[in-house]
């Protein structure tokens, strides 16, 4: 039997688990797995600059691809704790990442050695499994089955944790001979599906909402399939966008209260029957679930049976992987079709076309500065379907959100449920590492860019090239807009005279100076007429040096983005005039009727 230390052993198993890359930063308590992976010379390590970072970046990683598993790795004590909210990030949004930390030796963990902190019970809230592993002997198997877990059912992280003697310790392990688990998904049953088609079947105005479960489970060619068949509208929810491109005749707009459609709300309140596969029901989506309920029957697809009924109890549920159902919806719709039982569905379906076609938000405007919607406008011209999308929280994503065009499962890639600060630079650098073929573009408020501004270092270093649209008021936007309900404008106001950089125009921070500073290339646009040719430009910069290219654009200072007020999907506030000529909303997906 071949003999090595854990640390080499954890390494090889990392390899036969189909792990390429990794992202960290080393550490004392984490140098002997440094030195492994070294030794292995199989897995490309990339060097964050804050282990917060890493940890984002593998989300990104695992997010671009399906069967990718992003890995993270820092040292003890503080390293573990940083990379806390990225496992938090990736648990909320069904993400399977694993974060690998180093310890101080076994003896002396409780004895308040440097840097030694119970970073497994700080991390087990927000893991599927986390554990400190005590035994090197183990160490083969808690791997096996951090694999294992972080695959089967609902995906999510697991952190493992390593103390020093454990890593250097050897043991009897053979590689050649090492077998992943398998992975355990429920699955459907075809009563139960035939029931919930009948259900379907019955109703005159049903809708289908397509969570981010379907991208999870690489089923977006079958939710598309079974909504051809049936002919029923889909209402892709935030993390779900892209199931389906949205040009398609069966996209109905995404529904909720920021995130969200006029049109989509405006369908969704007709209809009269809900088929939910993948998704959460989450509180941005739903809003007040009395409203959003009410005249609806509702069927839930989950892979986790602990989420059916905890937001709400719906009328039928059904335990199982979004793709496993996903199939025999599609077997069971095209034998209801061939004996003629399927109903017409094209009234309902022209219905929320036309719905598509007159309520439209305006995003042609001239102002100066410039307002936030001309810019989704524009990005919406230079930037193709090719394009993958990384954004996480702020004005900026939600008007992202309203605005622009998704057309791809895994084109749009959010942080959902955390929507932590600082977490598009990192997650865009590793949506890039898996996918550098294809044109990636992060959409950050000022805010979100300063937060974890230090990685675009890590672009720079590693040639990892990606555009960054940085919308600039100079504004804790979102938090100011929250605070219009209390009457106050307090402690968001990002506004200085820059005494280094006058041409920033009081807005503060001088961001291209800062990227430039970072080793990439930066644009900063103030008129409405220069957003297409910087966004060409940047992407030329970007494939010529390879890092990468931040466009500022100069915002105006307040703008207030449609959301609702009162909770009610029904009564969402439109700040802005809406749409009301074609030329209002040029890059529409449907010509505006007026």
């Amino acid at each position: 039997m071949a003999r090595m230390t854990a640390a080499r052993a954890a390494v090889e198993i990392l390899r036969r688990e189909g792990v390429t890359d990794a992202f960290g930063v080393p550490g004392a308590a984490i140098n002997p797995f440094y030195a492994a992976l070294e030794a292995s010379g199989a897995i490309q390590h990339t060097l964050a600059r804050h282990v917060e970072g890493a940890s984002h970046m593998a989300e990104g990683y695992t997010r671009a691809r399906p069967g990718n598993i992003g890995v993270c790795v820092g040292t003890s004590g503080p390293a573990g704790t940083d990379m806390i909210t990225g496992l938090y990030s990736a648990i909320g949004d069904s993400v399977p990442i694993l974060c690998i930390t180093g310890q101080a030796p076994t003896a002396v963990i409780h004895k308040e050695d440097f840097q030694a902190v119970d970073i497994a019970s700080i991390a087990r809230p927000v893991t599927k499994m986390a554990v400190t592993v005590l035994e090197a002997a183990q160490v083969p198997g808690v791997f096996q089955q951090a694999f294992h877990l972080m695959r089967s059912g609902r995906p999510g992280p697991v952190l493992i944790d390593l103390p020093l003697d454990v890593q250097l310790t050897e043991i009897a392990f053979d590689p050649e001979t090492y077998e992943p688990l398998p992975v355990h998904k429920p699955a459907a049953t075809r009563a139960q599906v035939d029931k919930a088609l009948g259900m379907l079947c019955a109703a005159e105005r049903p809708l289908i909402v397509a969570g981010g479960g379907v991208i999870n489970a690489d089923a977006s060619g079958l939710l598309v399939e079974f909504a051809e068949l049936t002919g029923v509208p889909v209402v892709p929810t935030l993390m779900g966008w892209g199931v389906l491109p949205d040009d398609h005749e069966l996209n109905a707009g995404m529904v909720g209260l920021q995130t969200a459609h006029r049109y989509g709300n405006a369908t969704f309140l007709e209809s009269d029957f809900v088929l939910g596969v993948g998704n959460r029901w989450a509180n941005r989506h739903t809003g007040r679930l009395d409203v959003y309920t009410a005249g609806r029957t509702f069927v839930h697809v989950d892979v986790d049976p602990t989420q059916i009924g905890r937001i709400f109890a719906p009328d039928y549920g059904i335990a199982s992987d979004a793709g496993a159902a996903l199939r025999l919806f599609v077997d069971a719709a095209r034998e209801l079709r061939a004996r003629g039982g399927l109903p017409d569905r094209s009234a309902w379906a022209a219905a929320a076309q036309e719905r598509r076609a007159r309520l439209q938000r305006r995003t042609h405007f001239d102002d100066v500065p410039v307002k936030p919607q001309r810019v989704y406008e524009e990005m919406n011209k230079v930037f193709g379907p090719k394009t993958r999308y990384v954004s996480t929280i702020g004005l900026s994503q939600i008007a992202g959100a309203q605005l622009l065009h998704v057309h791809r499962p895994r084109h749009w890639i959010n942080s959902g449920q955390a929507g932590p600060l600082g977490w598009t630079v990192p997650a865009a650098l590793g949506v890039a590492k898996a996918d550098p073929e294809a044109p990636v573009v992060a959409l950050s408020g000022d805010y979100d860019f300063q937060f974890m501004i230090e990685e675009l270092a890590v672009g720079a270093q590693h040639r990892i090239p990606y555009v960054h649209v940085l919308v600039n008021n100079s504004y804790l936007g979102l938090i100011r807009q929250a605070q219009r309900a209390f009457g106050i404008d307090f402690q968001v106001d990002l506004e200085f005279e820059n005494v280094n950089s006058p041409e920033a125009g009081g807005y503060g921070v001088d961001h291209v100076k800062v990227a430039e500073g970072l080793g990439c290339k930066a644009l900063r646009v103030t008129e409405p007429r220069d957003l297409a040719p910087a966004f060409e430009r940047a992407g030329e910069l970007a494939a010529e040096h390879r890092v990468p290219v931040v466009v500022e654009v100069i915002l105006e200072r307040v703008t207030n983005i449609a959301m609702s007020a009162t909770n009610d999907i029904g009564a969402v506030v439109e700040f802005e005039e809406t749409a009301t000529e074609p030329w209002h909303a040029p890059t529409a997906i449907r010509t505006l009727k007026p």
